[in-house]
């Protein structure tokens, strides 16, 4: 389940990047994926289990 939710959130950071650089028009859509992802991480943190 860890691997999974590191899956998670390397998509989500390189949907971001791809999305941020390819498509600036959509900032506010494409920064919803970036919020996301450090979401997930802060809950990997806070959850205390092991990275």
């Amino acid at each position: 389940m860890r691997d999974l939710i590191w899956l998670i959130i390397v998509l989500l950071v390189i949907g971001w990047l791809i999305g941020y650089f390819a498509f600036p028009d959509l900032g506010s859509i494409i920064h919803i994926l970036i919020v996301v992802a450090v979401i997930l991480i802060l809950y990997k943190l806070l959850t205390g289990r092991k990275l």
